[in-house]
């Protein structure tokens, strides 16, 4: 996205202060966090080169000038990966498939005493076993809604269900805009931001510009019929599809959520088979 690069610098800029860079922070400061000029000192380049830098007006950027820019901004690992894509956009810039195998919806279905789906680009729930449509009720959702973001901030269920909506909604925001600097061409990313943007939460995270991946962490939960939930969840990229993320939600079977579980386990045991209630993938 255009002036996606500039945004970002300087959204990580302002997150720091003055002293905790080694800088003087007396007077008054017209901006919040480092200046460019002070990023530029900093960072060992002169200041007319930072700025064109930010205005993405220079071509051929060394290494050595990312990774200066990176210390000075105290950019985390993907941060510093989302920096380099924005700078060298990738040359694949087609949208991502959103096919999945069958052997992938065997193996949610086997997956069987666990909550699984798979989420693909833009965060569109693409399939998902019987657990995962018994606590989230994805077949009976729209295709087009049928997604994430959309349910985090579209969907006024989200801010009661999750108990923790503020912590899912920035994580959400993270990836997204880890996958915008992917895919920067996908011609439906816009569309969607487009969408989310009607919530005033997202639009205000948005321009924060934070990217982080979505590799494990904690649900919890407060179902309207099964009451609380605590999941931990791990997420799983796919060997030559890594766009596809098999989401796997886990609890202790001693605890009140694995028991909730293995009841609604055995409600689904006898009845697995039947099309009906065996919902593995969209459409």
């Amino acid at each position: 996205m255009d002036g996606d690069l500039g945004r970002f610098l300087r959204s990580r800029r302002a997150r720091i202060r003055p002293e905790d860079a080694g800088l003087p922070a007396h007077g008054r400061r017209r901006v919040t966090g480092l200046r460019r000029e002070e990023v530029a000192l900093l960072a060992g380049m002169s200041v007319e080169y930072y700025i064109r830098l930010e205005q993405q007006r220079v071509r051929n950027v060394s290494d050595e000038v990312l990774d200066a820019v990176a210390r000075v901004l105290r950019l985390d690992g993907t941060e510093r990966a989302h920096l380099r894509r924005l700078l060298r956009p990738p040359d694949d810039r087609r949208a991502p498939l959103s096919h999945v195998r069958p052997g992938v919806r065997m193996l949610l279905d086997a997956a069987d005493s666990m909550p699984a789906f798979v989420i693909g680009p833009r965060m569109d729930v693409l399939a998902w076993n019987a657990l995962a449509e018994a606590i989230n009720g994805f077949s009976g959702m729209p295709e087009g809604e049928r997604n994430m973001a959309r349910q985090t901030f579209l969907k006024a269920r989200a801010r009661s269900l999750y108990r923790d909506w503020a912590t899912v909604a920035a994580e959400t925001i993270s990836y997204l805009r880890l996958y915008a600097g992917r895919h920067p061409d996908d011609p439906l990313l816009g569309p969607l931001v487009a969408d989310l943007s009607a919530d005033p939460d997202f639009a205000r995270m948005w321009e924060e510009h934070r990217v982080a991946e979505k590799t494990f962490g904690v649900k919890l939960l407060r179902h309207p019929e099964l009451g609380d939930l605590d999941f931990a969840y791990e997420t799983l990229a796919l060997p030559g599809d890594p766009e596809l993320l098999v989401v796997m939600c886990t609890a202790d079977p001693a605890s009140p959520t694995g028991r909730t579980l293995a009841r609604l386990r055995r409600a689904y045991q006898g009845d697995l088979d039947k099309p009906d209630v065996r919902v593995t993938a969209a459409g």
